[in-house]
């Protein structure tokens, strides 16, 4: 699949072995792009999750849900997910993991309490286990297996807008599947970077065919957003489908992420004016 000629994010960074490489990347692509996208898969992970009382420590507010979660299976994939976020987030603010806090909001949405200069996206699908880092505003992430069969059934035009049915029914049919897998992740991501999950119908908003400029399209393939928008996808292993959508609110991109550097100078200017002098 094929990339914008201005990405708004990089190739997906692998974290297998947890060397200090992955994080090296991670923080240059942010440097240079504003976000950054990080996968591993669960099966290189499980060898190296916690247990007991480390589990329960870095989880934090996390444990109750993961606690309430009947399917051991499910258990891992949801603490494994949460616990590559934290490490990723505390590689590039340079702080302790347990130092992080993630909470949710009204919808479900992830977030650092805290630390709203990085936005954060997690995905997990299969053995594989995504997270979305960006500086510049939001960003929503999701993958999916390429073999998903979601062309059938008559699927398509429950998550197909009129423009994109058309441009689908035009493909050659080995085509088609692959091509509404990628739809659908495009649609995901979005709707998890504006919050909205799955409450915002996706026959409302489409994206246009591989291989061009993404921008979110009308129901009659109009465009609808700006360059504000930024859209990717790749394909990992030729396995699975993986799509970001990153909002760029228009203040630039944070070069200095580190937890120790994050005070504004004005609230520091402000802070020093307070406090008493000392000789």
């Amino acid at each position: 699949m094929t990339v914008p000629r201005e990405a708004a994010v990089g190739p997906p960074v692998e974290f297998a072995d947890g060397s200090e490489a992955a994080w090296w990347q991670i923080r240059q692509d942010l440097r240079r792009r504003g976000s950054a996208l990080l996968w591993a898969r669960m099966s290189d992970l499980r060898a190296k999750m916690p247990e007991g009382e480390e589990l329960r420590t870095l989880l934090g507010r996390d444990w109750t849900r993961y606690f309430e979660l009947s399917h051991a299976e499910v258990r891992d994939l949801y603490a494994a997910s949460r616990l590559l976020l934290k490490y990723a987030a505390g590689a590039v603010l340079r702080c302790d993991p347990l130092q992080l806090e993630l909470t949710y909001g009204p919808t479900g949405r992830p977030y650092l309490r805290g630390f709203d200069q990085i936005d954060i996206s997690l995905s997990h699908t299969g053995d594989l286990l995504l997270v979305g880092l960006t500086t510049r505003g939001l960003i929503g992430v999701d993958a999916e297996r390429m073999d998903r069969p979601l062309y059938r059934d008559g699927l398509d035009r429950h998550v197909c807008t009129p423009y994109e049915l058309i441009t689908l029914a035009a493909l050659d049919e080995r085509e088609r599947n692959s091509s509404l897998v990628r739809l659908w992740t495009l649609k995901e991501a979005y709707s998890k970077a504006i919050g909205q999950g799955m409450n915002f119908r996706f026959t409302e908003f489409g994206f246009g065919p591989d291989g061009r400029p993404v921008q979110v399209q009308r129901p009659d393939g109009t465009v609808g957003t700006g360059d504000e928008w930024g859209f990717c996808t790749f394909v990992i292993d030729d396995e699975y489908c993986v799509s970001a959508a990153v909002y760029d609110a228009g203040f630039g991109s944070s070069v200095d992420t580190e937890i120790t550097t994050m005070l504004d100078q004005d609230c520091v200017d402000a802070l020093s004016d307070a406090l008493p002098s000392q000789e």
